[in-house]
Order: structure tokens, then C-alpha cells, then sequence
């Protein structure tokens, strides 16, 4: 399977010819879901979720679809009717021939006062997981993490557990456009050297293969 990082929370898996897409929002770059087979979001906020650079797709492509949670889907199911997928904590599915299990139900939380909203997390054919803005641990062997590496909700003490607690062989960093060029040796430091995992990123368009 492949990876290509692009900018922000928005990663492209792909396999046999056949393109996954994860979260493509106003972070990342508009023709982030062109050409996809299947788009999963994770939740409602916007730098995972566009909705216009979702519908540039589903209308430039008649076969692409879309898994995500109710929020998300109550905004697409109209206009796109059967082609966007309803999903929750411990559903299973196969999406352009990548088997998909769903972890979690809440966001992290950014701050007592502000309402927690709903957040899943996918696990791509039992190696590859994106949690999302949650710092949800799959209950299972995961080979590659996609790392939420810094976020309102996050310090890097946290992430740094959080690849302990999850115990991938390699952490891939994500949710990375608010942190500066200046912090990223920083980080690439504490994490590589305290979350007992390989540790990597690639910058926007860079690829690897998982």
C-alpha cells in the first residue's frame, strides 16, 4: 500500500489501483479527493472535512463514495443519494478494496466549556490507522500511525504517549499545518526518541510505501 502525504490531516492510500482518501479538508489541497475511489472523513470540522472539495469529486466521478459519521453525512446524503455511508464505533466495511474497521465516538477535548462532538477514527486493512482528532487507540496490532502531531487539543507529552500506548512499528506525523518549521526538529526529537516507535513525515505530495 501507498502513502501520499498531503498537506495537513489528508493522506491518499493506495493499492491495486485503487485510491483511498482520507480526509480531505480546507487545510489540504484542492484536488485532494480528485480521482478518489472512496473518501472516508473522520469528523465535521473543517480542516478534515470540505464540503465543497467533496462534492468536486463525487460530481467529477460517478463511482467515488464516501464512509463517514452522521454529521458528516446529513450534509451529502441528498444530493449524492447512495453513495455516502452512514458509519460508527466497531462497523467494518470494504471501500474500493481496502477493508475499513471504525474505532472511537468523541473528538478530543479542546476545552471543558466547548461541546465534544463525534469523531471515528479508520483502520485500513488491519495496518494503517487514522485516528482522526482523537487520540483513540485501536484495541488491536497496528503496523502504521498516522500521527495528529500537534492540534489545539493536543500537547506533545500526549502524543508521545499516545504512540506508546497504540505501539505501531512507525509513526507517520499528521495534522501538522499549525506547527512552524522552526518547532518540527523539536518534536522530531521527543517523539522519535521518547515514543518508542520509528518516526517520520513526509512533506505534502511526498510518498511512502506501507
Amino acid at each position: 500500500m501507498k502513502l501520499t502525504k498531503k498537506s495537513h490531516a489528508c493522506v491518499r492510500l493506495e493499492k491495486d489501483g485503487r485510491t483511498l482518501v482520507i480526509d480531505p479538508g480546507v487545510f489540504s489541497e484542492p484536488d485532494s479527493a480528485a480521482g478518489a475511489d472512496a473518501v472516508l472523513v473522520t469528523h465535521e470540522h473543517p480542516d478534515h472535512f470540505s464540503e465543497e472539495r467533496l462534492r468536486v469529486a463525487l460530481d467529477a466521478s460517478p463511482g467515488t463514495e464516501i464512509w463517514t459519521l452522521r454529521s458528516v453525512a446529513e450534509q451529502l446524503s441528498a444530493a449524492f443519494p447512495g453513495r455516502v455511508h452512514t458509519v460508527g464505533d466497531g462497523d467494518t466495511f470494504t471501500a474500493a478494496g481496502f477493508d475499513v474497521q471504525v474505532h472511537g465516538e468523541l473528538h478530543a477535548v479542546i476545552h471543558p466549556e466547548l461541546p465534544r462532538i463525534t469523531n471515528v477514527g479508520f483502520l485500513v486493512d488491519g495496518s494503517a490507522f487514522h485516528p482522526g482528532d482523537a487520540l483513540t487507540v485501536p484495541g488491536r496490532p497496528v503496523d502504521t500511525l498516522m500521527l495528529p502531531v500537534m492540534a489545539p487539543w493536543n500537547k506533545v507529552s500526549e502524543v508521545i504517549d499516545y504512540v506508546r500506548e497504540v505501539g505501531p512499528r512507525r509513526a507517520i506525523d499528521i495534522h501538522d499545518a499549525l506547527l512552524t518549521e522552526l518547532a518540527r526538529p523539536l518534536y522530531d526529537t521527543h517523539i522519535g526518541n521518547l515514543g518508542g516507535a520509528e518516526h517520520s513525515r513526509l512533506a505534502p505530495g511526498e510518498s511512502a510505501d506501507i
